[in-house]
């Protein structure tokens, strides 16, 4: 698991996320992507992730977009919820 997907997993459960050895690499560049981080500095995203998710608002919007940028990876779609539950 990437070095701070460990830490997301209230986040990635909002969001219908499972993460699988399938989608692990898919959901690290989207949450690269969503806080405008290059991907794979790990740091650089863990420390914007950080600042935007103890805000409430920030919280929900990251979770919305998150949701949008998954939306069918690896077959899940993240309202339909979790596949093979």
């Amino acid at each position: 698991m990437s070095c701070y997907l460990r830490h997301l997993r209230g986040i990635l459960d909002e969001a219908g996320v499972d993460v699988s050895a399938g989608n692990r690499k898919r959901v690290d560049q989207a949450i690269h992507g969503l806080v405008d981080v290059q991907y794979k500095d790990c740091p650089a995203a863990w420390k914007r992730l950080k600042l935007l998710l103890p805000d409430e608002a920030g919280r929900a919007e990251f979770v919305g977009k998150l949701k949008d940028a998954l939306r069918g990876c690896d077959g899940e779609h993240p309202e339909s919820g979790r596949q093979g539950k």
